[in-house]
């Protein structure tokens, strides 16, 4: 039985089913102690291993632990999330062992499986990667809404890769759980001309989905390409050769490339399509899910809740009063939300969090300087483009301001250099503005920011007549990706920075896009934030709030 006073320590460090440099099936290990509600600790693997999607805590977990005394078998309570390849976690060094039991359903609890640490047996649970998913919803949340419904959607989970919950009467059943949507979502981890259009090979899955989903704004749907594309399966198992494709585009399109590039119309539009296809059907998904439930409100979890243009229809359709998505929708939150889960089962309630989380042997910060304030926005000013490494690291993929790079956000050029030449990004992946409340309602002509602007989560059509202002960071189709800042309580360097800019210089809005450069994990220590810098040539890095010329 699991005891309520003690902390819950949940580990995802499930060995992969391939044993090869970049992560297959399983990604994204990370570790979270949480207590009476409250996150003590939590780390993404990657940022401490410094390899983008890491999934080799199994090998390293022994001493992982060790340096933050959390070896001690009866301090804690154990929660195991698992992975379609199986339930076991079994480090390396052979000193702790979890093996899960095997089953065909998916089940609103923890499963007590076989777990030894150290020199004994032990309680030891699992949780399937389903209900971990959308519990990472509780740590920013709280306690789920009376009728809620709760889907995870991702690439593949224990058994199924769409699994919708209903939470209602305070229980939570399992509504359905299957592959269905597969085709869905292997648009943008598994399809073989997608893939080319990218210039991605197989093993480069999780770097594929940003970038499709930058590609498709350059390109239309239409109800041709979609039948075409339906009628050919989608070209998903088009591995190796590509004369298939080529021959089939030429007769039905009278396209006569022989090459797939990324700054080809015709691709932009298959790529159009496919996106329009996804949004489409995982709308009809949840209309016909709240019409069975009655649903008000939506919980959304998974790899697929960081398709932002979708995230914005199902908040823009009307069909849930409110749309809940945590920032850490994809792997690298399941030992969060596993921990988070068993908490809830514990005291029936979470504290809500703010998104930076990371503090895996980082020291936290909390003063702020006006004078370095001061001295950094007239840096900014100048064109100068900065490196944010302040306090606690983001949880997810989504660097919010304390792992950032920022920058003026009204010039092109400006943007392009950070993206392409600081970061090595490729030239159609757009960057996003960080901006205060008053000025996202400004551009957007909105009288309210949705709190998923504050996780980034959303796109916002920016007004044509104030687009100029903030040229970097409109996308192709004239919407971008806002992150408001509402209030000091929310990110205080940030929100005097911002407003240093905006009462000082007009300035509105700056770039924000993640510390890090392509194929490497957003830096998590100072020495991280340094290194990062220098290697990506930026002006200037902030450490814990000090200005650091480079």
């Amino acid at each position: 039985m699991m005891d309520v006073s003690k902390p819950t320590l949940a580990i995802y460090a499930i060995q992969d089913r391939l044993n090869s440099e970049t992560p297959y099936f399983v990604h994204d290990h990370a570790i979270t102690l949480i207590h009476q509600g409250r996150v003590l600790k939590h780390l993404t693997f990657e940022r401490k291993s410094r390899k983008k999607h890491d999934n080799k805590l199994h090998e390293s977990l022994y001493q992982v632990l060790k340096e933050e005394k959390l070896l001690a078998p009866d301090d804690f309570d154990l929660v195991f999330p698992d992975n379609v390849v199986g339930r076991a976690m079994i480090s390396s060094c052979g000193k702790l062992r979890y093996e899960g039991p095997l089953n065909q359903e998916l089940f609103p609890l923890i499963e007590k499986g076989r777990c030894w640490w150290l020199d004994h047996e032990r309680s030891g649970y699992s949780i399937n990667h389903e209900l971990a998913h959308i519990s990472s919803c509780l740590p920013f949340y709280g306690d789920f809404n009376e009728n809620s419904l709760l889907i995870h959607f991702d690439g593949g989970g224990s058994l199924s890769n769409f699994s919708a919950w209903h939470y209602v009467n305070g229980k939570l059943q399992n509504l359905e759980f299957h592959w269905d949507y597969k085709y869905l979502s292997s648009f943008f981890n598994a399809n073989a001309l997608v893939f080319g259009i990218i210039g991605a090979k197989y093993n480069q899955q999780n770097s594929v989905p940003g970038k499709m989903m930058g590609l498709a704004s350059y390109g239309r749907y239409s109800i041709e390409m979609e039948e075409w594309l339906v009628a050919n399966d989608y070209f998903s198992d088009l591995w190796g050769k590509k004369s298939d494709f080529y021959g089939k585009a030429r007769q039905a399109f009278n396209w006569n490339e022989s090459k797939l590039e990324t700054e080809d119309p015709f691709l932009h539009n298959i790529v159009a399509t496919l996106q329009h296809i996804f949004i489409r059907e995982l709308l009809n998904v949840l209309h016909r899910l709240q019409k069975h439930t009655g649903a008000n409100y939506l919980y959304y979890s998974g790899g697929s809740a960081l398709n932002i243009v979708a995230n914005t229809t199902i908040l823009n359709s009307g069909l849930f009063k409110d749309v809940f998505i945590p920032p850490c929708t994809e792997d690298s939150g399941l030992s969060l939300g596993a921990a988070a889960f068993v908490e809830w089962q514990k005291h029936g309630k979470l504290a809500i969090h703010s998104p930076y989380l990371n503090n895996w042997q980082i020291e936290e910060y909390q003063n702020v300087s006006l004078e370095e304030i001061d001295a950094i926005a007239d840096l900014i000013f100048q064109g100068k483009v900065v490196g944010i490494c302040n306090g606690y690291g983001e949880a997810g993929p989504r660097a919010l301001g304390n792992r950032s790079i920022v920058a003026l956000a009204n010039d092109k050029e400006l943007a392009n250099r950070v993206s392409i030449y600081h970061k090595g990004r490729e030239w159609y992946r757009p960057v996003a503005p960080i901006m205060l409340e008053e000025n996202a309602k400004y551009f957007t002509g909105l009288k309210e920011m949705h709190h998923l602007s504050d996780l980034m989560l959303l796109d916002f059509d920016i007004s044509k007549d104030r687009a100029l202002e903030i040229n970097g960071v409109v996308h192709i189709d004239g919407t971008a990706r806002v992150q408001t800042v509402r209030n000091e309580a929310q990110n205080k360097f940030m929100f005097h920075l911002l407003t240093c800019l905006h009462n000082k210089y007009g300035v509105k809005a700056l770039i924000n896009t993640s510390f890090n450069k392509r194929g490497e994990p957003i830096v998590h220590t100072k020495q991280d934030a340094v290194n990062s810098a220098k290697n990506m040539c930026l002006d200037a890095v902030v450490l814990n709030g000090k200005l650091k010329l480079l």
